[in-house]
């Protein structure tokens, strides 16, 4: 197949939302349909002993939330779909960030009770930064809401975009019945099952007797007044405002009982963008460009426990990417071969031969990459870095068990790698400061320094308000400064000078009595 068809056919997204809104169901079914999994394992079901396929490490089958992103890709139909199932927790908004660099379209997934939330709202501030496209899953629709009309209102205003219903739901709670798919035209009716999928009636149009014997008159009077509405107060569909993300299409359903997911799914291969051209720092890179390159937007300690192997993800932006072709590392100027590049599905891997504009795959890491870093087949590009923002919470980390303090370095290095977290260390005292964006994450990397590295750290506090990263062109100016604050002066894993400024008055100050420094709030500068 040629180079164009094969990024024709190439889907890549991220399903975004906020915690427990559906987000990690709504990725196992649509796995589900893909013929990927067979039986989908109900996340917080204990009857089945089973968790989603998305959520693998033992963290999160243990809390029933997702802390890292997964990469999932599998074909579908004449497609070929690449799934990335974020973290919703705040604590992990980093991660879902970097994830949205490397993504050509969005789903979002909001709960009929609870409408928008304050995630949803930051996450869809980030796809309007970048142009994203999105479609709108609302989810729970067996369980009593909200109001569709309603919804449709404060997606609007709360998430400040156009939208406009490509399916409509008949009833919602106990009294659902079904779904009217207003793109296709056809009427899907409700039974709860978590494994099979409802009954389709083809019908003509929504004045085909059929639906009044499939759903009572009174429920098809009000479903033929709602479409009635609908098609007076929102513009036709216009496929071309939905790729410049100004028009979001909403699609109705239940993702535990498997219902509105394949009307969502349909829809979305055939309107979604295939991949796209990638803006580098030098020009703009096309798809369908004969030479390779791609960038590393997460990295991933312990894939596999048994071989603390870590795992570089690179998203292809142009080119095909070949097993055991020789590219070149731009950081740091290197040839480097990969005999065993992987494909995803969550936690399983299987080894990839050549990979197309789209596709992300998986490299065995040994050290050599950096989230941010870009490979070619040759070309002198660079990718813009990915941000890493300032923290928010500062503990020091303290070895607990001097047996295991080597155990406890390659943890925290490979921690670290995966951006999830930072460290620094105080210049003045030589103690490792690990900043974070959120409460949890202490509780992960602890969780996961134990289980994973057989090493034990315990958390002291420290009472910092921001890290910022300082630079400055006078070399007397930025001396006097490290003199004068050595106390609060530290250096990140790259060598760079950062303040650790203990309140805001503090850091106002700084700014005010050393002009020529300059302060910055996140690593990319």
């Amino acid at each position: 197949m040629a180079l164009s068809d094969e990024i024709a056919r190439r889907r890549t997204f991220a399903i975004i939302s906020h915690p427990d809104a559906g987000k990690t169901t709504l990725t196992e079914k649509l796995l589900l349909f893909g013929g990927a999994i067979h039986i989908a394992g109900a996340v917080k079901s204990n009857k089945i002993k089973k968790t989603a396929t998305s959520d693998w490490m033992e963290i999160e089958k243990q809390r029933g939330i997702s802390v890292a992103t997964s990469v999932m890709g599998f074909n579908y139909g004449d497609y070929k779909i690449n799934i990335l199932d974020t973290p919703g927790h705040q604590d992990f908004a980093e991660d879902t960030y970097r994830t949205l660099t490397a993504v050509d379209s969005v789903i979002i997934v909001v709960d009929v009770a609870k409408g928008v939330e304050r995630q949803t709202r930051k996450l869809m501030e980030v796809c309007r930064m970048r142009n994203t496209p999105v479609i709108i899953f609302v989810n729970k629709l067996d369980r009593e809401g909200r109001d569709p009309f309603d919804i449709l209102d404060e997606l609007e205003s709360e998430l400040k975009i156009s939208v406009r219903p490509l399916s409509w739901p008949i009833n919602i709670g106990e009294k659902f019945k079904g779904v009217y798919n207003i793109y296709e035209h056809s009427l899907d009716l409700f039974t709860p099952d978590k494994q099979r999928v409802s009954e389709r009636v083809e019908i003509d149009s929504v004045d085909d007797p059929r639906v009044d014997e499939s759903v009572g008159e009174t429920d098809a009077a009000k479903l033929r007044e709602d479409l009635e509405l609908i098609e007076g107060v929102y513009p036709e569909f216009d496929r071309e405002a939905y790729l410049r993300g100004e028009v979001a299409p909403v699609f109705f359903g239940s993702a535990l009982n498997t219902f509105g997911v394949k009307e969502l799914l349909d829809c979305f291969v055939e309107i979604a963008p295939a991949p796209k051209p990638t803006t580098a720092e030098e020009r703009v890179v096309k798809p369908d460009e004969e030479g390779f390159s791609g960038f590393v937007f997460k990295i991933h300690a312990n894939m596999d426990p048994n071989h603390r192997s870590c795992i570089a993800f690179v998203k292809i932006c142009s080119g095909k990417f070949e097993r055991n072709a020789p590219y070149k590392h731009m950081r740091t100027g290197k040839m480097l071969k990969f005999a065993a590049p992987t494909a995803f599905m969550a936690q399983k891997k299987s080894i990839v031969d050549e990979a197309y504009p789209g596709d992300i795959v998986g490299i065995p890491d040994t050290g050599n990459f950096k989230i941010g870093d870009t490979l070619t087949s040759g070309e002198a590009i660079h990718f813009k870095g990915l941000p890493s923002f300032s923290p928010e919470m500062f503990k020091y980390i303290e070895n607990a068990d001097p047996m295991k303090s080597k155990q406890l370095e390659k943890g925290i290095q490979q921690l670290m790698d995966e951006g999830v977290a930072q460290l620094f260390v105080n210049q003045f005292n030589g103690r490792k400061i690990i900043g974070t964006v959120g409460q949890l994450q202490f509780e992960v990397i602890q969780y996961r320094l134990e289980h994973e590295y057989g090493a034990q750290c315990r958390w002291e506090p420290i009472s910092l308000y921001k890290a910022c990263w300082i630079e400055s062109e006078d070399a007397e100016a930025l001396a006097a400064f490290k003199k004068r604050k050595y106390q609060f002066m530290a250096v990140d894993r790259e060598g760079r000078d950062v303040f650790l400024a203990d309140s805001g008055y503090v850091l106002q100050m700084a700014q005010n009595d050393f002009p020529k420094i300059k302060f910055h709030f996140s690593s990319e500068f």
